[in-house]
């Protein structure tokens, strides 16, 4: 903690080393946080670099966080997801993939890949907000439990009881067994 703060100082006095150091530390836990809530690695990439934009202007305006990096990081993680999935309701747009015809896969395995993708994307969708946070923050941001239970306000136990119940409901529905009881 005393070394995010003595980071954080510097990188509020415009130390390049110290933005570049806030950059490198942070930037792969920020990515995998949005590839888990997006589903797109160009999307996800966007907005992760859109987080570390939000820094570099919140220093310049004198909004900088004051005791945490990474809660600053990921509340305007969060936030960016927010403004990300009201702009995307008001305009759905077609996926369209990248590949080159020579590196495309057999149309049958592309097809099960596209299809898997879009079961997990329902299934996700079909969890409640908390859960999805939760498995974000653990899976995604590979956050310990005690992390996103001080994130999200929460105790330890309904940490992992939402990260359960919401493992035991991706579960049911990727595997078709989903049954009302």
């Amino acid at each position: 903690m005393q070394d995010e703060l003595l980071l954080l100082h510097r990188a509020k006095s415009y130390d390049q080393d110290a933005l570049a150091q806030v950059h490198e530390q942070y930037y792969g836990a920020i990515y995998r946080y949005m590839t888990f809530r997006v589903n797109d690695l160009q999307t996800a990439e966007d907005l992760t670099s859109e987080v570390f934009v939000r820094f570099l202007h919140a220093i310049q305006q004198k909004n900088a966080p004051q005791k945490t990096i990474r809660g600053w990081l990921f509340g305007t993680a969060s936030l960016i997801l927010k403004e990300h999935y009201r702009k995307k309701k008001r305009s759905q747009l077609t996926e369209l993939t990248e590949a080159l015809p020579g590196e495309t896969a057999v149309p049958t395995e592309k097809l099960e890949v596209q299809e898997s993708k879009e079961a997990l994307r329902q299934a996700m969708a079909n969890l409640t907000e908390e859960q999805r946070q939760v498995l974000a923050l653990r899976f995604g941001y590979e956050m310990p439990v005690r992390d996103v239970a001080e994130t999200m306000n929460k105790s330890e136990g309904s940490v992992k009881m939402l990260q359960m119940r919401a493992i035991a409901a991706l579960t049911r529905t990727m595997t078709g067994s989903e049954r009302r009881e």
